[in-house]
């Protein structure tokens, strides 16, 4: 049997063409050894010394088909055309006739390693390539179409010609395109992607055994050992669901893994039959890549739809397998993250040690990210269990039980709105465990309502402005708030209507990372700065309590009573003043705010603004997880906060009232039928019900001074709607006083940062394990004044909070705490007497005190490591030392921690907190300490394995 011809292509055909340029001027006829491949183009152009050149090529097997061939063409084609003939016909027989017309007088041999140097315009191949016959051949027929193979210009080395075959066998350079230097990035990220382009696998799957097999093994040396595996699934057919399949690869890391769940898995394999070892690396690989995909997939919804097909497939394949059981651990899987969340959740049920060691687990899941809404309701779970764990709340005041709501009780209305709506995803079992924790967290919070509403009554009864039993009430914020403020530049006073102690908590949250510091007055040697809270007027409606905010009095009316009242105030204190509602607050085309406003901004007025976003949200219905604020939500927020920090003026958020939230009735009648019904949430009358209370006195500006209120949030007199006021319950009577500073900017005379961690309840924020809070925050409340008198006593001892101060004062964290140097054994006292330390501060000019390094250590320490830099600046002021400018202070800090580079101190969150790795700064500056501790461990251990 004749060995067979080689194969001719298109490409070949021009590389000999290229080559015998010079002799093409004088014959037009080409012979060539070999059989031209099925479907190549039979006719052409090509350039030749500058002269495009029409070429036809004919396949023929005899003397005769040849030289008709050549009849034809001779009698048909332009002189300057070409003739190329393929043939096995052997020169003897052809005779010379036909040679004598052809270049070289003979018939052309294919060598494919001069067709390979030619195409690449390469000088030399690399020795290597001609032992391998499979490697010139595929690299003669894969020439790309358009372009051709890449110029090398020199040595065309083995590597560079496998990875050129690759990227055009594979169709990488289509799918994926070129790196900077046109190379196509070859490794396991690049060809996990490949393998879920639509015709990437199959295209692999259709060469060769040989070429197939070579690739294989060569792919495997430069991108891992995870591709062999990967290529062998799109041999068999699989490729596109190889990302799947590694995910589910993870049920094999338990050790004690079932021999069913081995056979599982090995049939969704196939005939690929990987080993074991062989599927561990491969499923690294996958998660690897996921890993990268998902941090896309936060900014990109392309890159999300791309990780939810492969997580969905997977999942679809685990439970056709019955794997699913198997893969509850799995970090990836979108079942396994439901599975985290329901555990997290009815953890939290049972303990809140408990649920926080699940939320660990479920934060720690690759979809915590993309997942947000389900994360906030689990770590929503955890808070309100740990909130519950806490001592029941007692109300004994009217003073202290709004601080208490607007720091610690409007926090759990804010959790409640979460645990109401449920799991995003409707998940039954994780909702009926957020539903149990609601109604646990709100039987609390309505047995606060109750013992508020019989302090509120017995209270209004006799309060007035100049007689409010150190009450803030809601007449009394521009004398007592606003106006110390207006010394130095005019504040901006923006009128939330409608804004809850939820709400506001919110807000702050969001305001301190979009640049603003909140500010509250200089509290009483010993107490802890608190967020300001007011007392609203009764009924808590609009009506009377707005008007009586922005006139400064007790007054009842609507916006005209309200401008004329606000200018009047700031008249009679000799400033200028402008008060804006709805239709004077947006400008024109092209201007987020109106020009009478800006031009008010940039007056010496003082300004305020009334922004109905939130009450009218609640009257026309916005329910469910919408009842969730964020500054964007609230209509021109955002863009009078811009102009006030352009303008230097400190900004007033506060409400006129709060609201309580509409829960579960689905009957738009009202919910009690009442006498004297005046609206949703008051009425006049004798007859009080059961949730209900009345409510007399000179505080109460409707119905002739006596009105019945609900302290029930589920009773209304009206139709249903999202939300309601007018009530007497703490959500609806506290009203929550927001003092905003650009950060950065000196407080006022007698005002004092409220770093985050006192903003926040303890039970909010996550405690660190083994850290205790309540000494965090008591380094932090040492001292509020900037610079502490020399007759005040080193330290403070634990102080019971008075009856006024209620229940979140005695919640405070309080204990004794040194105000000077740290004591000796502390860790930042250690670490400054270290002689790695001192070596550092040589390099270090004007480096701060070894104190005041040693008491940031401290603080952070007792924080568990992380605190808001106004929480740390707070503590620097306790050592009798004043930081403006805290960013720049860490910097220098860090300089003197940040041994060769490594991050013991630094910013997160964006710069809105500071972190000191401890383990880290004890290796670098206390390694005899650090190296006994890792003994002792060991020894432990071994004494546990013995045991």
């Amino acid at each position: 049997m004749a060995p067979a011809l080689p194969r001719v292509g298109r490409r070949t055909v021009e590389a000999l063409l290229a080559a015998n340029a010079e002799d093409l001027g004088a014959r037009s006829l080409v012979l060539v050894h070999g059989q031209y491949a099925l479907g190549a183009p039979p006719r052409f152009t090509v350039t030749l010394d500058g002269e495009a050149r029409r070429i036809h090529v004919r396949d023929e097997a005899s003397v005769l088909g040849v030289v008709a061939a050549l009849h034809e063409h001779r009698s048909a084609a332009a002189a300057s055309d070409v003739l190329v003939v393929t043939t096995g016909v052997d020169d003897e027989q052809l005779g010379w006739d036909v040679r004598g017309r052809a270049v070289r007088r003979k018939t052309l041999t294919v060598e494919n390693a001069e067709v390979v140097l030619q195409r690449f315009g390469a000088t030399a191949l690399d020795p290597r390539m001609y032992r391998e016959r499979w490697l010139l051949e595929a690299l003669v027929e894969a020439e790309p179409a358009e372009g051709g193979w890449p110029r090398v210009g020199g040595v065309l080395t083995r590597d560079a010609a496998l990875r050129s075959l690759t990227a055009e066998r594979l169709g990488l350079r289509a799918a994926h395109g070129s790196g900077q230097d046109g190379q196509v990035t070859l490794d396991a990220d690049t060809l996990l992607a490949w393998s879920r382009t639509p015709a990437g696998p199959r295209r692999f799957a259709e060469l060769g055994a040989t070429e197939r097999a070579e690739l294989k093994k060569w792919l495997a040396e430069v991108a891992g050992p995870a591709v062999p595996v990967l290529l062998s699934l799109a041999e068999a057919g699989l490729g596109h669901d190889a990302l799947p399949l590694g995910l589910l690869g993870a049920a094999l890391r338990n050790p004690a893994a079932q021999p069913d769940t081995v056979l599982t898995l090995g049939g969704l394999f196939g005939q690929v039959m990987p080993r074991r070892s062989e599927i561990a690396v491969f499923t690294d690989a996958v998660e690897g890549t996921l890993t990268r995909w998902i941090a896309d997939a936060r900014a990109s919804q392309d890159a999300r739809r791309r990780v939810v097909a492969v997580l969905d497939r997977a999942d679809e394949l685990a439970d056709k397998a019955g794997l699913t059981p198997e893969l509850t651990a799995s970090r990836f899987l979108a079942s396994s993250f439901t599975a985290h969340l329901r555990r997290t959740v009815a953890e939290a049920r049972r303990s809140p040690v408990a649920g926080e060691a699940a939320l660990a687990d479920l934060l720690g899941h690759a979809l915590a990210g993309l997942r947000p809404d389900q994360v906030q309701a689990a770590e929503t779970a955890v808070r309100v269990a740990r909130q519950l764990s806490g001592p029941e709340p007692a109300v004994t005041g009217v003073a202290a039980a709004v601080r208490a709501h607007v720091s610690d009780w409007g926090w759990v209305d804010r959790a409640l709105t979460v645990l109401w709506a449920g799991d995003p995803d409707g998940d039954l079992e994780t909702g009926r465990d957020l539903r149990a924790l609601y109604e646990q967290a709100r039987e609390r919070r309505q047995r606060l309502d109750q013992e508020f509403a019989g302090r509120l009554a017995a209270w209004a009864a006799h309060a007035t402005a100049q007689h409010s039993e150190g009450c803030l009430v809601v007449e009394n914020v521009l004398d007592t708030v606003v106006r110390p403020l207006a010394g130095q530049a005019a504040p901006l006073l923006l009128v939330l209507d409608g804004m809850s102690s939820g709400v506001a908590a919110q807000l702050g949250e969001e305001a301190e990372r979009d640049g603003w510091r909140e500010i509250v007055p200089r509290s009483e040697a010993g107490e802890a700065p608190a967020r300001l809270a007011a007392v609203s007027m009764l009924p808590s409606i609009t009506r009377v309590s707005r008007a009586s905010l922005l006139t400064g009095e007790a007054a009842g009316g609507g916006q005209s009573t309200e401008t004329s009242g606000f200018t009047a105030f700031w008249k009679r204190r000799r400033k200028a003043a402008a008060l804006f509602h709805k239709a004077a607050i947006g400008g024109e085309a092209g201007h987020a705010l109106s020009h009478e406003l800006m031009t008010a901004l940039a007056s010496d007025a003082v300004v305020g603004v009334v922004l109905n976003t939130i009450d009218e949200a609640l009257d026309n219905g916005r329910h469910g997880r919408g009842t969730t604020w964020s500054l964007a939500d609230v209509t021109h927020l955002c863009e009078l906060l811009a102009a006030a920090r352009s303008y230097g003026r400190p900004v007033i958020i506060v409400a006129d009232h709060g609201h309580v939230l509409e829960r579960g009735s689905r009957s738009d009648a009202p919910t009690a039928a009442a006498q004297g019904a005046e609206s949703a949430r008051w009425r006049t009358g004798d007859a009080v019900g059961e949730g209900e209370i009345a409510v007399h006195g000179p505080r109460v500006r409707e119905g002739g001074g006596a009105v019945i209120l609900p302290w029930r949030e589920d009773i209304r007199y009206t139709g249903r709607r999202a939300g309601y006021h007018g009530g007497a319950s703490l959500a609806e009577v506290t009203v929550p006083v927001l003092v905003l500073l650009p950060a950065g900017e000196e407080a006022p005379k007698d005002w004092v940062p409220l770093p985050r961690e006192l903003s926040t309840p303890s039970w909010w924020r996550t405690p660190a394990t083994g850290t205790d809070n309540a000494s965090a925050s008591a380094a932090m409340l040492a001292d509020q004044p900037a610079v502490p008198s020399p007759a005040r006593p080193t330290a403070l001892s634990k102080s019971a909070p008075s009856a006024e101060a209620g229940p979140s004062a005695g919640a405070r964290p309080s204990g004794r705490t040194e105000a000077g140097p740290p004591a000796a054994e502390s860790l930042g006292s250690t670490v400054v007497s270290s002689e790695v330390y001192a070596a550092q501060k040589e390099y270090v000019r004007k480096a701060p005190e070894a104190k005041v390094v040693a008491a940031v250590i401290d603080a952070l320490v007792s924080a568990g490591g992380t605190m808001s830099p106004a929480a740390l600046a707070t503590a620097i002021s306790a050592t009798g030392r004043v930081r403006r400018n805290i960013e720049g202070f860490v910097a220098t800090v860090q300089r003197l921690l940040n041994v060769e580079g490594y991050p013991v101190l630094g910013f997160i969150d964006a710069g809105h907190a500071v972190k000191l790795d401890v383990p880290l700064l004890r290796g670098q500056f206390l390694p005899k300490e650090s190296a006994q501790e890792t003994d002792e461990a060991e020894d432990g251990q071994r004494g546990e394995e013995k045991a």
